[in-house]
């Protein structure tokens, strides 16, 4: 392998849209696409799948806007969530439609990544037993913030003598631990450990669900369908009507300021606001019944869904998982795992658990598969495990600026006294969150045009965000397209940096860039706002944002009335790419 135009490292959803994207607006173009595992997929590749596993999205929201899932073509019918096969299937479907299956790479695990003195990108490959170099002018990373989980070390663990992994690996585990009669320990509050514990539980086995008493407790689980108007979850997060009930610093992108300004900046409007999400709250608490059993309580929320992001999920689930809780196949212990001894757990409440295997869903490193060279440029890169970018008196400014706009998000959810981090590895120790203009081009970058990431952004609209994404970088590559902030910098903050910035425009997007990496901090700590953009009734704003810089329409439906009441989806985003193709026609 030798030099090339584009590599993308990564070929999950993020990775392949980058792909196709760019080969679109560059026809001619070297591109290739390198992945470690032996399928493409990411989350969904072939590696990760068992018994049972399905998207939280129901057909319709889980696709790409030119390449929609038939029903004919993949099986799964209007209403239906979509198997983990039916996904990555269709994934490999969309690169060889779009024709660039013979641009992938397998098995071909980039080690590292050094920035050269001319402005391109020298990766390190291993294949096999073989390591490799290319070259590449320009770099997207792909592998999003799932690529490397985090199994904590457990005291006593060397004398465990049963098996223990992260969620990832279940079906490397499936044979030796899915066995009827035989009972198992799940440790973790999140989705996976509620896919886990299903799984488990209808296989036959007994299971202890053991949920941290420090930690952030069970995440909230919703029916596909909420309200008392039973509207689909997926499509209330898309309806512009209800996404000004959630505060934005990047909201003004949808063109409705002045109701935005209402709802947050006016004390009647942040009422409203909080009768809102006290509905959409009680109404999951009743659908699900948390009051109505004792087992059930242990998995009420214990914060505010105003307060989380995409860890609000959905029950996709063939039959009612809370009857498995109510009938003592699946028992959930709130307490801390304390130490393990031979195939036992041992709780801080004192219990002893006898178990045939432990289950770890924990979550996921911050620090990417990918190592960054020369040393010290993490830093310049924004990454959340290093240093920060941003000088301190900019964040400060920005943090006061944040809670003037939406004095909501002075008074957070209640702390857990009791909370600690699962240890100084895991994700929660990010001592900053990712520092990229628009979520994509760490600041030190914009001019080079060489960098960007795509996946950082935890939404549960991930294609409608994934293929915006990648035709805003490829834009940006083709030096079309060049990041230009909304907000500008304070007079105050400005007076502090003047001295050591002649551009206004570059200091202008140091601070837009401050503004929406810290929000997240304020916005969702009940989520991983402080370690990157974690969103749910956000996501159309973003786009929004995005579709602005690009220069094409963000009102995609017809009338007013249908702009702000009717869901949007990946159907109306059809055509972007040839959109923006036709727009530079007109340019030339």
């Amino acid at each position: 392998m030798g030099n090339e135009d584009l590599v993308v490292v990564g070929a999950g959803w993020s990775g392949l849209a980058a792909v196709k994207t760019y080969r679109d607006l560059n026809p001619d173009s070297s591109v290739l696409l390198l992945d470690a595992a032996t399928s493409i997929g990411g989350v969904w590749a072939k590696h990760r799948h068992y018994k049972g596993l399905k998207s939280n999205n129901l057909l319709g929201t889980y696709e790409f806007s030119d390449f929609p899932m038939d029903e004919a073509a993949f099986g799964v019918k209007p209403g239906e969530h979509i198997p983990c096969d039916v996904i990555q299937g269709y994934m490999e479907a969309y690169a060889d439609r779009f024709g660039f299956t013979d641009r992938i790479r397998l098995r071909h695990s980039v080690e590292s990544a050094h920035h050269n003195l001319d402005g391109t990108w020298q990766l390190r490959v291993s294949h096999e037993d073989k390591v490799m170099t290319i070259d590449t002018r320009k770099l997207i990373v792909a592998t999003g913030i799932t690529s490397q989980a985090y199994l904590p070390t457990f005291a006593g663990q060397e004398t465990f003598g049963a098996p223990l992994f992260h969620c990832r690996d279940m079906l490397q585990h499936e044979a030796e631990v899915f066995k009827p009669g035989e009972r198992v320990s799940v440790f973790g509050g999140t989705k996976s450990a509620w896919d886990a514990a299903y799984a488990c539980a209808t296989s036959g086995m007994k299971v202890d669900w053991i949920i941290r008493e420090s930690g952030h407790g069970p995440n909230w689980m919703a029916p596909p369908y909420v309200t008392p108007l039973k509207k689909w979850l997926e499509k209330l997060v898309t309806t512009r009507f209800l996404t000004w009930f959630s505060p934005c610093i990047w909201g003004d992108a949808d063109g409705f300021t002045r109701v935005r300004s209402f709802l947050h900046g006016t004390w009647l409007g942040r009422k409203i606001v909080d009768a809102f999400w006290a509905v959409l709250a009680d109404d999951v608490v009743q659908l699900n019944g948390f009051d109505k059993h004792p087992e059930m309580k242990k998995l009420k929320p214990w914060v505010s869904p105003f307060w989380i992001a995409s860890s609000l999920s959905i029950l996709n689930y063939p039959t009612d998982f809370f009857d498995l809780i109510k009938d003592g196949t699946i028992k959930v212990h709130i307490a801390d795992l304390d130490h393990l001894s031979d195939h036992t757990v041992h709780l801080s409440s004192g219990e002893m658990l006898p178990t045939s295997a432990l289950i770890c869903s924990t979550g996921w490193r911050c620090t990417p598969n990918v190592k960054f060279l020369p040393e010290g440029i993490d830093r310049e890169l924004g990454l959340p495990w290093s240093s920060d970018p941003l000088d301190e008196r900019m964040v400060k400014a920005a943090d006061e600026e944040i809670l003037r706009r939406f004095p909501r998000l002075r008074d957070g959810p209640p702390h857990n006294p009791k909370y600690k981090p699962l240890s100084q590895e895991s994700e929660a120790a990010a001592p900053h969150p990712f520092r990229m203009a628009r979520f994509m081009v760490p600041l030190s970058f914009v001019r080079e045009r060489s960098l960007a990431f795509m996946g950082i952004t935890m939404t549960i609209n991930t294609t409608l965000i994934a293929q915006t994404q990648a035709l805003w970088i490829s834009a940006y590559f083709g030096n079309q397209l060049t990041p230009t902030a909304v907000e500008r910098c304070p007079p105050a903050v400005r007076a502090a940096f003047d001295s050591k910035s002649e551009d206004g425009a570059e200091l202008d997007l140091t601070w837009e860039t401050t503004l929406h990496s810290e929000f997240g901090r304020y916005r969702y700590p009940g989520g991983f706002g402080h370690r990157n953009p974690d969103f749910v009734f956000d996501a159309i704003p973003y786009v929004d944002l995005m579709l602005r810089d690009l220069g094409l329409t963000t009102e995609r439906k017809q009338g007013l009335l249908a702009q702000c009441f009717h869901p949007y989806g990946t159907e109306d985003y059809q055509g972007l790419v040839e959109e923006w193709k036709a727009k530079q026609a007109t340019l030339e």
